[in-house]
């Protein structure tokens, strides 16, 4: 199964960037996890990988301020609404308009899950100084499980895109030539009061492209709510659950 077309997943987040700040609760945790998570370093020149709104910008100049900062989308609309001073390049994490050896720390949250992992993270050790770092958060096979158990008995079409194990993860780290890294997991949950509003959330910010194998046309009211009842299953006294199985990876060339 592919991923979506570069075209769409651009589509998708400019429609999300003024609702994206909102509902991007969970994404602002584990963004917050990976800052706590970088070691010590004193950076030249960083790199927001996939930055959408920017939220984590200020985190890193308050970090690292003698440092250049460059926020870089996919999305010029999320680009558009960051508020920190940085230098904003909208392009593709696979490839980056970058010379080698630029940068001295490679940042990305939640980003990577939409490219072709191996040749983003060919393009992170190749624009990597000697001695610099790259400190990476993509989302695991777990991640919206709870969709899957929706619509299993709705339809055959895919509900949720296929992401990477951490083994996989690891493996693709050391092809693309990092010669120290780490792989770890994590788990977050956010918990929503119905079925709509879950969805609502997914597409809020921009996680609703699917690529080959979406369902091609609008659901009918009877499968839709035959996916509510089997959600509604899932209950918990927080509301319904939607998990991110989170990546984590530090690397070194």
């Amino acid at each position: 199964m592919t991923k979506p077309s570069k075209a769409r997943i651009r589509q998708s987040f400019e429609r999300a960037a003024p609702t994206y700040d909102g509902a991007a609760h969970i994404q602002r945790r584990i963004c917050q996890q990976l800052a706590a998570s970088l070691p010590a370093l004193a950076p030249a020149r960083l790199l927001d990988a996939g930055c959408g709104t920017g939220y984590a910008l200020p985190l890193l100049q308050s970090r690292f301020p003698a440092a250049q900062a460059l926020a870089f989308d996919l999305s010029a609309g999320m680009l558009q609404r960051i508020a920190a001073p940085c230098w904003r390049l909208a392009g593709d994490l696979e490839h980056l308009p970058l010379a080698d050896a630029s940068l001295d720390l490679y940042w990305s949250s939640l980003a990577v899950q939409w490219c072709d992992l191996p040749a983003a993270l060919r393009e992170a050790r190749r624009v990597l100084r000697a001695g610099g770092h790259l400190a990476l958060a993509s989302l695991g096979p777990e991640t919206f499980h709870e969709l899957r158990h929706a619509f299993a008995g709705v339809d055959s079409f895919r509900h949720t895109l296929p992401f990477h194990t951490p083994q996989e993860v690891a493996r693709m780290a050391g092809e693309a030539g990092f010669s120290q890294f780490a792989v770890h997991r994590g788990r977050e949950v956010a918990h929503y009061a119905d079925f709509k509003s879950l969805l609502r959330a997914v597409k809020a910010v921009g996680a609703n492209q699917l690529g080959d194998g979406r369902r091609p046309s609008l659901m009918s009211r009877a499968a839709f709510q035959l996916a509510e009842t089997a959600c509604e299953t899932r209950r918990t006294p927080s509301g319904l659950p939607l998990t991110y199985d989170v990546i984590f990876l530090s690397a070194q060339p």
